[in-house]
Order: structure tokens, then sequence, then C-alpha cells
């Protein structure tokens, strides 16, 4: 377990290269909000998770483990309700919160997330 990433995974690497290509600049692991979500737009605040399949429980290809199996089940539901209490706390504090799989196209999510960034980012201040 002390090889998996926390942060900067592959799929994460891939939705922020395709970002920063659109020109949308954003910062990473925010130390300051709950759960340090790995892509933070500041002004829009809108708070983004790139969940993995296995330990966020993917409907899709979440796989529970043979061995161990009530370790594993408690474990896996433990961080998807952690996930929600950092959810509930984010949107307390006033922040959107967005989550992706990692087997999610990056290229479609970096455009969910530009649409999202354009629609909730502050005006622009007039020239004086």
């Amino acid at each position: 377990m002390k090889r998996i990433r926390r942060a900067s995974t592959k799929p994460e690497l891939l939705i922020r290269q395709e970002l920063h290509r659109r020109g949308l600049r954003f910062r990473i692991n925010h130390p300051a909000l709950p759960g340090r979500p790995d892509i933070v737009f500041t002004k829009a605040r809108l708070a983004v998770f790139v969940d993995g399949c296995f330990w966020h429980q993917c409907p899709e290809h979440g796989v529970m483990p043979k061995n161990n199996r009530e370790w594993w089940q408690a474990k896996l539901r433990r961080n998807v309700e952690r996930d929600r209490e950092k959810d509930a706390a984010l949107t307390a504090l006033g922040w959107q919160v967005l989550h992706f799989w990692e087997h999610e196209d990056p290229t479609a999510v970096a455009e969910e997330l530009e649409q999202r960034w354009r629609h909730l980012r502050p005006p622009a201040e007039p020239p004086s």
C-alpha cells in the first residue's frame, strides 16, 4: 500500500494537462480545504476530486477483494463516508464540489470543468 499514490495520479495528471492546455489555472491539493481537493479553482470556489475506482467503490469498476472481505468492506465504506463528509464541509464553506472517476475521459472531464468554471467565476473587473 505504500506504493499507492495519494496525489498526482495518472488520471489527475491527464486532466490537469488538458485544463492547462485550455488556459485554465488552478491549485492542486489545496492544504487549507477539507479533504485537500485534487484540483481547486479558488476564485470560482470549485473543488474537484478524481476518485480511484477501487478506493471509492465505483459502481462500474469497483471490485471487492475476496480475502479479508469484512475488513475491506468496512475500509471502503468508510472511504465513501469520508468523501461525503468532505463534500458537506466544503459545501458549508461555500464551495461547489465535483467528483470524477479515474476511468473518465480526461478531455470530457476538462470540458465539463471549463464550462462549470466559466459559469462560476466572478465577473472581471473593468479597467480603471
